[in-house]
């Protein structure tokens, strides 16, 4: 789900702290894994009453960690500064539903895709929209910042206003006050929604716009042991079918 680029200031700070910490292997060697998520993305990363993180992005992490026989704390991070965190080595590893795009390759380095993900627009039940250009002309969109919902727009859709929110709930909480035309978003994230309470009265308009996000599990570059091992472990809930029973947890259909 996120984004297609960070800030060329974001990127330069996250390259620059990459660099720094260059040649470190304190996470291949730890026996206790660290890894964050946004926590703010159901089902994804989401945090309950006790405010522990749950969810799908959650569930799989703590999976690998148990196959590959280690301790694992999950911690969470606003969005923006979820990759600077990474790099600052306050985790080990970045579980968020994020998107492989060669932009955070240059600053990070991914797993294997444990998911694949499209984007859609979703609105109010009833109405209908012609999903172009000319035809979204006086309509205002939501998306989350930084997230390839908010590239797409600014690639696809030039001059259509679209209101950026700091996470994906706040731009749902305003299409369902009728602030928002419509919201792009990830499809599996708005299925979850739309089979809540809040989402009732809305719908997916259109096919989606984009089907071929791959989200991957982000370390840092160095860190490569960690990385195998991860991808390794990856396979094995893929092949001993914990990932099918997780994915079947959230979705009644497969996300991989």
């Amino acid at each position: 789900m996120k984004a297609f680029k960070l800030s060329a200031l974001t990127l330069a700070a996250a390259v620059a702290v990459s660099a720094a910490v260059a040649g470190s292997t304190a996470a291949q060697a730890a026996e206790k894994v660290r890894l964050a998520t946004e926590g703010a993305f159901p089902p994804f990363n989401t945090i309950d009453s006790a405010g522990k993180p749950q969810g799908f992005d959650v569930d799989i992490g703590l999976a690998l960690c148990a196959e590959m026989k280690v301790e694992c704390e999950v911690v969470t991070q606003d969005w923006d500064g979820i990759i600077p965190g990474l790099l600052a080595k306050k985790y080990d590893a970045i579980i968020a539903s994020m998107s492989i795009t060669p932009e955070r390759q240059q600053a990070v380095a991914f797993t294997n895709p444990y998911y694949s993900n499209k984007l859609q627009f979703v609105a109010p039940k009833g109405k209908d929209f012609t999903l172009t250009k000319d035809g979204l002309k006086g309509k205002t969109i939501g998306a989350q910042r930084s997230t390839i919902s908010a590239s797409w727009m600014e690639e696809h859709m030039p001059g259509i206003e679209v209101k950026l929110y700091g996470t994906q709930e706040e731009a749902f909480l305003d299409l369902a006050s009728g602030r928002l035309d419509l919201v792009i978003n990830d499809v599996y994230v708005t299925y979850g929604w739309l089979n809540s309470d809040a989402g009732k009265g809305f719908e997916f308009k259109g096919s989606p716009v984009y089907d071929d996000d791959k989200i991957g599990i982000a370390l840092r570059k160095d860190d490569t042991a960690l990385r195998d091992k991860m991808n390794a472990a990856l396979e094995a809930i893929r092949k001993n079918g914990t990932y099918d029973k997780l994915n079947a947890k959230y979705f009644p259909f497969s996300i991989y």
